[in-house]
């Protein structure tokens, strides 16, 4: 199997190279047109040293996706694990990096959970509405993202307007009683931009469990907004939030339960950017807020139905400035202060009251990084940035990277080396498993990669990536015989427990991506495989030398179709996830499987289209995690408008 992905893969690429006429387009064509802003400023693709995909409004929709993750899944390096359908336990991880070691960012706004396990964002409740733009910034990307940035970043821009008054909406029915709609409204002026949208998701869903029999439910409402206000030449006031109210059912471990949870969280950003030194010195000062209330209820508990209650708020104040000495060199610097705070209970079904536990941790950082471009085509980059935490004090990472375009952005050859790291959540800090000596993951690698593409008609590339990281935080597990150490009770108490969060592992990663595409006539085609070698490096462990858990070693998506100048478009792509291990320890693995999908879509006038998808075409029976149930064959039909 292993074999007959690569040579797919490898024979589609050959394809591309041997057929000049084809016309081929990758997921983002590089060179000027193409602007990166993960990297927290406006840069042309191809000035870029890391290996980054970008995702257009017109490639999300031809997509069709329901989930952010439906989208992630189709680029290179990323695979995922979901505890049943939609609204479940969702775990992304690129290029082998844990889930929460990657940053999630919609319109400049970082999203985390601190009273999550890990401290990161979880893609859950995160779905496409009304977003415009995706970019995947892979690799440790701590010196401008901080913390969690250790497998990379992905960076969401929503719709902005183009005209003095615009709308959209969409609305699409399927399987399982899944209906989804989404409108949003926007208009923009000489000193005014405004947009706001609004989506309404609900889905009679599966059973959780694969012994279960009844479906969970899931239903989710969200709203985006944002507001630019130029009040004076290179003076301008940015407001934006976002928001979402999930209910989702969830089964137990023994199959189907009455258990069920709801997830509210909302984000919002009030930004001043101001222009200094004839414009030269581009200032931003912003502040932003994150919140995310979690609560989970058993209705079977016959005294209190609540059995989880947990809130998490991120607040942060940032300080960026970008600095043109010239054309050829460029500065970008700032300054940040993040509060995390977090409450959790488990409560029981009894009388006794519960208390709510707070706990919080601080981080002041500095950071900065310049671009030189000493030749025409060359792009030189390097930076440092320090964090110091209010639990283990100072931490410092670096990069370095170059980008060469001989030719404008036909040729692209990248190589860089970053640093990166994640803080201990303040769940592992804090909770009953807590240890309050815990030291930051960290992280450090390198890729080198190139891309050729001929005009419109071809673009192939290749990326080879390593990284190691150590200091990795696990669950250890306390002695079952003798005499407790200290760590074994909860601190401050006399209480036993069976384990706590220690520094104790390392991890090594390295692979291979590869990317093309085409395009000839009416016909397009495109394809990516990833080779993802992530394994335990931790000495004397029983898995050393072994593939992490739930990390494929081969991943593939292979696309075909045609686009007629009549306004419509059929694909066929398939989708391929190798076999992983479902734990760190034991011998349980989770079998590969091949998904394969059927989109149409057909734009019956200026503005409107027709949608429909048919996606596990066969109805594969596969897992993402051991125990939970995946969608099986879904048919959607909808209406797309623009106006």
């Amino acid at each position: 199997m292993t074999f007959r992905i690569f040579a797919t893969t490898v024979s589609l690429a050959a394809l591309a190279a041997a057929c000049p006429t084809m016309a081929f387009a990758d997921e983002a064509d590089s060179g000027d047109s193409i602007v990166v802003t993960a990297l927290r400023t406006p840069l042309a693709a191809d000035r870029v040293a890391q290996t980054v995909t970008v995702l257009d409004d017109a490639q999300i929709v031809a997509a069709q996706p329901i989930a952010l993750t439906d989208m992630l899944l189709r680029t290179p390096g990323i695979s995922l694990s979901r505890n049943g359908g939609y609204g479940t336990t969702t775990s992304l991880r690129i290029r082998g990096a844990d889930a929460g070691q990657s940053a999630m960012v919609i319109d400049g706004m970082r999203l985390a959970d601190p009273s999550s396990t890990a401290g990161g964002y979880a893609f859950s409740n995160l779905f496409t509405d009304d977003i415009d733009h995706i970019e995947i910034l892979r690799g440790p990307q701590s010196i401008l993202w901080g913390s969690d940035a250790i497998g990379g970043v992905i960076n969401v821009t929503t719709r902005a307007p183009t005209k003095p008054l615009e709308g959209s909406f969409a609305v699409e029915a399927g399987t399982h009683d899944t209906v989804s709609a989404r409108a949003g409204v926007g208009g923009t002026s000489d000193s005014i931009d405004w947009r706001v949208s609004a989506s309404r998701f609900t889905t009679d869903g599966i059973s959780a469990s694969d012994q279960g029999t009844e479906p969970d439910g899931y239903r989710r409402s969200a709203a985006n907004g944002s507001f630019t206000y130029r009040v004076a030449p290179g003076v301008s006031i940015d407001l934006k939030g976002y928001w979402s109210d999930s209910h989702n059912d969830f089964d137990g471990f023994g199959g189907d339960s009455l258990a069920y949870g709801v997830n509210k969280e909302w984000a919002g950003y009030a930004g001043l950017n101001f222009a200094l030194l004839d414009g030269k010195l581009v200032n931003r000062v912003a502040v932003t807020q994150t919140e995310t209330d979690r609560q989970n209820f058993d209705p079977a508990q016959t005294i209190r139905q609540l059995t989880f209650d947990a809130h998490g708020r991120v607040r942060r104040y940032e300080y960026q400035g970008t600095y043109s000495f010239s054309d050829a060199v460029q500065a970008v610097f700032g300054a940040e202060r993040e509060e995390q705070r977090m409450t959790t209970a488990s409560p029981t079904d009894s009388t006794d009251p519960y208390v709510l536990t707070p706990s919080k941790a601080d981080t002041n950082s500095v950071y900065g990084e310049l671009r030189v471009s000493p030749v025409t085509g060359l792009t030189v980059s390097g930076g440092a940035r320090y964090d110091h935490q209010s639990r283990f004090g100072g931490n410092t990472v670096f990069s370095a990277g170059a980008a060469y375009t001989p030719n404008a952005g036909k040729t692209v050859i990248r190589a860089s080396y970053d640093q990166g790291y994640k803080a201990p959540s303040l769940y592992q800090l804090f909770s009953d498993y807590g240890a309050a000596n815990l030291q930051p993951e960290k992280a450090k690698g390198w890729q080198v990669g190139a891309e050729q593409g001929l005009g419109d008609l071809f673009h192939v590339s290749a990326t080879w990536f390593q990284r190691d990281t150590d200091n990795l935080i696990d669950f250890a597990y306390c002695p079952t015989s003798g005499t407790l150490p200290d760590i074994c009770y909860i601190p401050g108490t006399t209480t036993e427990r069976f384990g706590y969060y220690a520094n104790v592992r390392k991890a090594h990663a390295q692979g291979l991506e590869l990317a093309a595409s085409a395009k000839w006539k009416v016909l397009f085609a495109e394809g990516n495989y990833s080779l993802i070698e992530a394994e335990d490096r931790t000495p004397d462990s029983s898995t050393y030398g072994r593939q992490l858990q739930r990390v494929p070693r081969h991943l593939a998506n292979i696309e075909g179709g045609v686009d007629l100048p009549q306004g419509i478009r059929a694909s066929i792509a398939a989708r391929y996830s190798g076999e992983s291990y479902n734990a760190a320890t034991g011998t349980a693995k989770l079998d590969d499987y091949w998904l394969l999908d059927l989109r149409a879509q057909w734009t019956v006038a200026p503005g409107l289209m027709l949608q429909g998808r048919i996606e596990n075409l066969t109805d594969k029976d596969y897992e993402t995690a051991a125990g939970y149930n995946s969608l099986g064959r879904t048919v959607y039909l909808g209406l797309r408008s623009q106006f």
